[in-house]
C-alpha cells in the first residue's frame, strides 16, 4: 500500500493541494480508477499515513504529520528515493524469501537473473539501479546521519575516511559538525562518477567527486577529498578514524575481518574505526525491525546484522581496542573502537 501510494504520487499531490481533496478529485488529478483510489486512501487513513474528515458531507483526505515529513518529496526528511528502492529491488528479493531460506545465499538470480558472486556488480547492476541505490541511502542518512556522527566526539581525527561513502551524505554530515577535519570519500570508481554527477551540491559542506585510478586524489574546497577504489583490494588511504557506515552487514564474518584488518592496518596510531549498524539484541530475538533487516540480509547480501558483542569481536580480532557503544539505541547505532 505504501509503495502503490508513492508510486502514484498521492503524498505529494495532497501536498500542493490548497484544501483537502474527495477520491474522486485525487483519482481525476492521479488519472486513476476511482474504485481503486478509495480503496486505497481509505486503508493509507488507517495505517495513519492520510487523515480523513467526513463533516463535509464527503469524505476528503489530507496528509497526517508522518506523511508530510516522510513521504512527501519537498520535505527535508523524505524517504520517496528509499521507498522506490525498496519497491523495485528489495520487495522483489523478499519474494524468494523461502528459497533464500533454503539456500543461504542472495536472491538476485531469482529475482533479477544476475549473478550474485561479485556482490555489488549484482547490487549496481545498472546505472539506473546504481543511482536509486544511492539516492535511497542518502536519505537514510538524511535522517539518521547527524544524530549518528555525533554520537561520540570526532574532533580530535583531524583525518576522517568514510569507507564505501556513496554519495557523500554522510561526509557532509562530518563536515557540517567537524569543520576543521579533512574528510575523505572513498569508494569504487563507477559510483564516485556518480556521485560526481548527480550528488554535488553543497549539504552542509561541500564535497567534490572525481573517478579514475585507485587513490586518485583531488584536493577540495573546505578540505575534504574524495578517492576511488575497491576496500577489499586497493591500498586504502591512511587517516585518523575510519567510517564503516552500513557496510559490515553486507559481509561474512570472514569478510569483516579482512576488512577490518586492512582499516587496522592504515589507521594512525591512537586513531579509530567507527561502526555504524543496526544492532540485535544480545540473545539476537530483537528488536524485529533489526531481526527484518537480518533477513533482508540474507536475500540481498553475504552478510547479517550483529549484536555489539559480535562485533566487539570482530574489532578486537582485527586489533581494536578499547570498544565502546554509542549507548543510544535506535535503528542505527554507533561503535567507536580505537587502534
Amino acid at each position: 500500500v505504501l509503495f502503490a501510494a508513492c508510486e502514484l504520487g498521492v503524498f505529494d499531490l495532497l501536498a500542493r493541494a490548497p484544501e483537502p481533496l474527495c477520491a474522486a478529485a485525487v483519482a481525476a488529478a492521479l488519472g486513476t480508477s476511482c474504485h481503486g483510489t478509495e480503496l486505497l486512501l481509505d486503508v493509507c487513513v488507517t495505517l495513519r499515513l492520510l487523515a480523513v474528515d467526513t463533516r463535509v458531507g464527503q469524505a476528503v483526505y489530507t496528509n497526517t504529520a508522518l506523511s508530510r515529513a516522510y513521504l512527501v518529496r519537498a520535505s527535508p526528511c523524505s524517504q520517496l528515493d528509499m521507498l522506490q528502492y525498496l519497491s523495485g529491488t528489495t520487495y522483489l528479493c523478499w519474494a524468494h524469501l523461502a528459497e533464500a531460506v533454503r539456500q543461504g545465499r542472495n536472491q538476485y538470480g531469482k529475482a533479477f537473473g544476475v549473478p550474485s558472486g561479485d556482490l555489488f556488480t549484482a547490487v549496481y547492476r545498472s546505472q539506473g539501479e546504481r543511482l536509486r541505490f544511492m539516492r535511497g541511502l542518502q536519505d537514510v542518512w538524511r535522517v539518521h546521519g547527524r544524530r549518528l556522527m555525533a554520537t561520540f566526539d570526532l574532533s580530535a581525527f583531524p583525518v576522517i575516511c568514510d569507507l564505501g561513502g556513496c554519495s557523500g551524505a554522510l561526509g557532509r554530515e562530518c563536515r557540517s559538525l567537524y569543520p576543521a577535519c579533512q574528510v575523505i570519500v572513498f569508494d569504487l570508481p563507477e559510483v564516485v562518477l556518480a556521485a560526481e554527477t548527480h550528488f554535488s551540491a553543497p549539504e552542509g559542506g561541500r564535497i567534490s567527486f572525481v573517478a579514475g585510478h585507485p587513490l586518485a586524489r583531488v584536493p577540495l574546497t573546505g578540505a575534504a577529498t574524495c578517492l576511488t577504489g575497491d576496500f577489499f583490494k586497493d591500498p586504502l588511504p591512511e587517516a585518523d578514524l575510519y567510517i564503516l557506515a552500513r557496510v559490515l552487514h553486507d559481509w561474512t564474518d570472514a569478510a569483516c575481518s579482512q576488512l577490518l584488518a586492512r582499516v587496522h592496518q592504515a589507521c594512525r596510531p591512537g586513531g579509530a574505526v567507527l561502526v555504524v549498524e543496526s544492532l540485535l539484541d544480545a540473545d539476537g530475538r530483537g528488536p524485529l525491525r533489526t531481526q527484518l533487516y537480518s533477513l533482508n540480509m540474507l536475500v540481498q547480501t553475504e552478510g547479517r546484522e550483529r549484536s555489539p558483542a559480535q562485533y566487539h569481536a570482530l574489532l578486537a580480532a582485527a586489533g581494536f581496542r578499547d570498544v565502546r557503544d554509542g549507548g543510544v539505541r535506535g535503528t542505527y547505532d554507533a561503535i567507536l573502537a580505537r587502534k
